[in-house]
């Protein structure tokens, strides 16, 4: 898997990655928005170490894809192939902090234990209304069409709610024919239409008042600050590149508003 270049927007050779399909689709979807390419440091684009674990030889490879638009900060996938360990997609859309639109979260991640899968538009500022109550009534009903179709993933911690929507659509899938039937008959739809709505929000939003954008601002930071801190990919990472590598990563590339 080699999908990134830092001149590029095109990923590249990544038929055999399971989550290619998903990325592929949001990059051709952004085409519209004009996007440019987001500078990653060149040790982030993409790091692969060959490893021992449980007695098994595994290469692990960590690519990392990003662009901007006028009205996105940051659009970035973090792309991890590590054969039967791990494959993850994990992608924020991260927006300006001048216009009044919440993150895109996708994460997708399957380990030997099964799927783990997350689709959110996650709020910059939960309580505020003129924030959040112009996505909430676009965003529950595509949760209320789309979660009956799949198990429930299970509570998520307190702390963390404030950085969730109420159309937080999340579930554990089985490996085998089962999963890879929900993922193609559920959440790849699931997936598109999350996208579809905050793209058409993204197109819809007016640029704020200085006013508003301090305390925007003040709510990505919020959020940045907590997403970095609690990233679940952490250990992984650690245990495949190191605690210095991935601090970094986490702090200068994936959260780094």
């Amino acid at each position: 898997m080699n999908i990134l270049r830092e001149s590029s927007l095109d990923p590249v050779s990544i038929s055999q990655w399971r989550w290619s399909p998903f990325l592929e689709e949001t990059i051709n979807h952004l085409s519209i928005f004009n996007p440019k390419p987001y500078s990653i440091p060149r040790e982030f684009l993409q790091k692969e170490v060959s490893l021992e674990l449980k007695s098994k030889s595994l290469k692990a490879i960590t690519n990392t894809w990003a662009c901007s638009t006028e009205k996105l900060r940051q659009v970035r996938a973090a792309c991890v192939e590590a054969g039967s360990a791990a494959s993850v997609l994990n992608l924020v859309i991260n927006p300006m902090y001048t216009f009044d639109l919440p993150f895109f979260g996708a994460d997708f991640v399957t380990l030997p234990s099964g799927h783990l899968l997350a689709l959110d538009l996650q709020p910059a500022l939960r309580a505020d209304k003129r924030h959040t109550e112009f996505v909430w009534e676009r965003l529950l009903p595509l949760h209320e069409y789309w979660q009956p179709f799949l198990p429930e993933g299970g509570p998520i911690p307190q702390e963390a709610k404030p950085y969730f929507s109420p159309g937080f659509l999340w579930t554990r899938l089985p490996l085998g024919v089962k999963g890879d039937e929900l993922i193609s008959d559920i959440i790849k739809p699931a997936f598109r239409a999350y996208l579809s709505l905050y793209l058409d929000l993204v197109r819809e939003a007016k640029q704020v008042d200085l006013e508003r954008s301090k305390v925007l601002l003040a709510g990505q930071k919020s959020y940045m600050c907590y997403r970095a801190n609690k990233d679940p990919a952490r250990g992984m990472l650690s245990r495949f590149y190191g605690v210095d590598w991935t601090d970094n990563y986490i702090h200068k590339v994936l959260f780094d508003l």
